[in-house]
C-alpha cells in the first residue's frame, strides 16, 4: 500500500522543527544525546606548586583586566632575591626559554593545556626540555617590574590569563557541601 505524499503544510512544519532543534543545539539550550556507558578520557589533573621556594604569598596579586586589551596584572609577583632558584610550577615541556624585551623568560606547557611563564630569570633550560614540578628552570634575575627583585608568574588558558595562585592546592575557591543527616 503506497503512502500519500506529505502535504505542503506538514513539510513546512517538519522543516521548522528541524530548524528549531538545530538552532537550540547550536545555542547550547538542548544537549545532544550523551554516550551513556561509553568511557571517556579522564580529565588531566595537574598539581601546581609555587615556583620560588619558601614563598607563602605573592607581593602583588593577580588583577584580571576588565577587557582583554585593558590594563591589569596578568600574574603574580613572588619575592625572590637575585640568584634564587626558579622552579617548574608543575610537570610539562619547556616551549620557550630566552630573552623577551631584554628579560629572560621561560614558558612551560603543562599537561592540562595551561602555560606558565616566568620572568625575569636566567634560563637553565631550553625549548623542548621536559621538566617535573620542582625542577630548576633558572635563577631569578634583575630587570623585572618590581621594586627589588621578584619573579613574575603568569598562567594562560588559551589566550586568557588566569590567577596562578588560585591553582595551588588549598588556594582555590572554597566549596561548602551540605551536611548529611546525623552529621554534627
Amino acid at each position: 500500500m503506497a503512502h500519500p505524499p506529505p502535504r505542503a503544510g506538514a513539510r513546512r512544519a517538519a522543516g521548522a522543527l528541524v530548524t528549531l532543534v538545530l538552532g537550540a543545539l547550536a545555542a547550547g539550550v538542548v544537549a545532544p544525546p550523551s554516550d551513556a556507558g561509553v568511557p571517556s578520557e579522564p580529565a588531566t589533573v595537574v598539581v601546581y606548586r609555587p615556583p620560588v621556594e619558601g614563598v607563602r604569598a605573592p607581593t602583588r596579586a593577580f588583577e584580571a583586566p576588565p577587557e582583554p586589551w585593558a590594563a591589569g596584572h596578568r600574574g603574580v609577583d613572588l619575592p625572590a632575591p637575585a640568584g634564587a632558584r626558579v622552579l617548574a610550577p608543575a610537570d610539562g615541556v619547556v616551549t620557550f626559554a630566552g630573552p623577551v624585551a631584554g628579560r629572560g623568560v621561560v614558558t612551560v606547557l603543562h599537561p592540562d593545556g595551561r602555560r606558565s611563564s616566568l620572568e625575569p630569570l636566567t634560563p637553565a633550560v631550553t625549548a623542548g626540555d621536559r621538566v617535573r614540578a620542582g625542577d630548576t628552570l633558572g635563577t631569578a634575575a634583575d630587570g623585572g617590574h618590581c621594586v627589588g627583585t621578584c619573579v613574575h608568574w603568569g598562567v594562560r588558558e588559551g589566550e586568557r590569563y588566569v590567577d596562578p595562585w588560585a591553582l595551588l592546592p588549598g588556594a582555590g575557591p572554597v566549596v561548602l557541601l551540605p551536611l548529611r543527616r546525623g552529621e554534627p
